[in-house]
């Protein structure tokens, strides 16, 4: 605890003391009606860092009712007036983007530099949505039959329950929070226990910047089951925005069905990346570094299954080899640290277990490939060649450093083994060939593609996947449409 304050007390204008005494409820911080509390452990050190309320059914609802106090006069207030805060909350992200930084080095462990590029991702959010927000336009037309004309305008969608995980907890955050605040909407947020402080530290963020008591509200529990559904049951909450594996998007789903709740999903991934003959190695290499290893691996569209054509298999095995070899892995708040411990003991044992399965099946290790011994969970970037198609990791999110490779000989079946998956969030495709590469483009089953590039987010594009990578979009103009239900009104003149 004491290091964490001795590196955020440089900020004199956050206070982080008390992130970790209260829930965010009407614009208060107050604690749990059951007065426990949630341990949050740096991954690290494996030390405790801080702790948070453990919220109860009774407090879920009571930040249902701040939501529901504040829906009619945020609901109201000018879009302009809701741009200019969603616009200072940006500015704010952006003047303590270092804090934030080290905050999300604590307590996810990821590496600073990749803390830092998380922070301006999650930033960028209130800057889209703060221009979103007066972008928001209705439709006129004549029906075709004449007789009346067509008026559709866009409303709030009304009260919204955010749930978002631990692997990017700014970021997540605010890819929900800023589009539903530019909608009209209020929301209670549902962060991850495993990186709660975060989501605290910028609901304090939100209220300095303007945002009314009861329009964001954060909670967080150890009994996500019975809190999220006393949440989705109560009858003022109409949407739901859930960010993390697929097997609770589906529960979470079976949920909202009771009452009928528009859900938006942002699940599990796959992600096969594609290197053909033709492509420029050292951008593949890169590529393919950012694509493997940001936030060391632990993204749902970090690139899962590497395929490589024979012509260029050799040379890029190589070079990626040498690469993984070369990084430093330490402490996330470690400057020099490229590669953070994963976020929990559990999270190593799977990275584990998927290794040791592919290896037993054939596969080769080049580098890496062994959990160390010490403190802190971290796992070594690992290269593997020679995977097979009936590997585990072949169909299962690895969610760490780890890089299968796998060769190919033609497009037809490097696009077959692509789609040989029900997820379809994120894919990757490098060659010179464009016409080619887009081709592959539309084969692949995935809401995604980057294209010669590793980075596929945006602020300014549609987030999402197809299958059973989710439902909906996050991010550019598709993204302020979830929080919004489209009212038709028929007119005679």
């Amino acid at each position: 605890m004491n290091m964490m304050h001795q590196h955020i007390e440089e900020d004199d204008d956050v206070d982080f003391h008390s992130f970790s005494h209260g829930l965010f409820i009407g614009g208060k911080w107050v604690e749990a009606s059951n007065a426990r509390q949630i341990p949050v452990a740096d991954p690290s050190t494996e030390a405790v860092i801080a702790a948070v309320p453990d919220a109860s059914v009774e407090d879920a609802l009571a930040a249902v009712d701040a939501a529901a106090a504040a829906a009619e006069g945020w609901r109201q207030t000018a879009p302009r007036k809701r741009s200019e805060i969603l616009r200072r909350c940006f500015e704010l992200m952006t003047e303590r983007a270092e804090t934030l930084a080290m905050l999300i080095s604590l307590e996810n462990g990821k590496a600073l530099r990749d803390a830092r590029g998380e922070v301006a991702y999650a930033a960028e959010f209130f800057r889209w949505n703060a221009e979103e927000a007066v972008r928001i336009v209705g439709d006129y037309s004549m029906a075709p039959a004449g007789a009346n004309r067509i008026l559709v305008d866009y409303e709030p969608i009304g009260i919204c329950v955010l749930i978002t995980p631990w692997n990017f907890p700014a970021a997540m955050a605010t890819r929900k929070i800023a589009p539903a605040l530019a909608a009209g909407c209020t929301v209670v947020l549902k962060p991850a226990t495993e990186t709660p402080l975060t989501a605290y530290a910028l609901a304090a963020l939100y209220k300095e910047a303007g945002v009314p008591d009861g329009v964001v509200n954060v909670i967080t529990t150890k009994s996500p089951g019975p809190v999220t559904s006393a949440m989705l049951a109560d009858p003022r909450v109409r949407k739901l925005s859930f960010t993390g594996s697929t097997g609770v998007g589906r529960n979470l789903l079976a949920e909202a069905s009771k009452t009928v709740i528009s859900s938006s999903m942002e699940l599990g991934g796959n992600a096969p990346l594609i290197v053909f003959d033709d492509a420029d190695l050292d951008t593949a290499i890169e590529g393919a570094m950012v694509a493997k290893m940001r936030n060391a691996g632990e993204a749902c569209t970090a690139a899962n299954r590497l395929y490589v054509q024979s012509g260029i298999y050799d040379r890029f095995v190589a070079a990626l080899t040498e690469r993984m070899k070369g990084l430093v892995v330490s402490a996330g708040t470690d400057p020099a640290s490229e590669c953070g411990p994963m976020i929990t003991a559990k999270a190593v044992d799977k990275i584990d277990r998927l290794v040791e399965d592919a290896v037993s099946r054939g596969a080769k290790v080049l580098c890496g490939g062994k959990k160390p011994d010490g403190v802190g969970f971290f796992y070594p970037p690992t290269v593997l060649v020679d995977v097979p198609a009936d590997a585990e990791m072949a169909h299962e999110e690895i969610f760490g450093p780890v890089a299968p490779i796998t060769r190919f000989e033609t497009e037809d079946e490097v696009v077959a083994r692509a789609n040989d998956t029900e997820y379809g969030l994120a894919a990757y495709v490098f060659t010179k060939d464009i016409a080619r590469g887009l081709k592959v483009s539309r084969r692949i089953e995935a809401g995604m593609i980057a294209l010669n590039r590793g980075l596929v987010s945006d602020p300014a594009a549609p987030f999402g996947g197809v299958k059973q990578s989710g439902l909906g979009r996050e991010g550019g103009s598709h993204g302020v449409l979830e929080f919004t239900e489209p009212k038709y009104v028929a007119v005679t003149l």
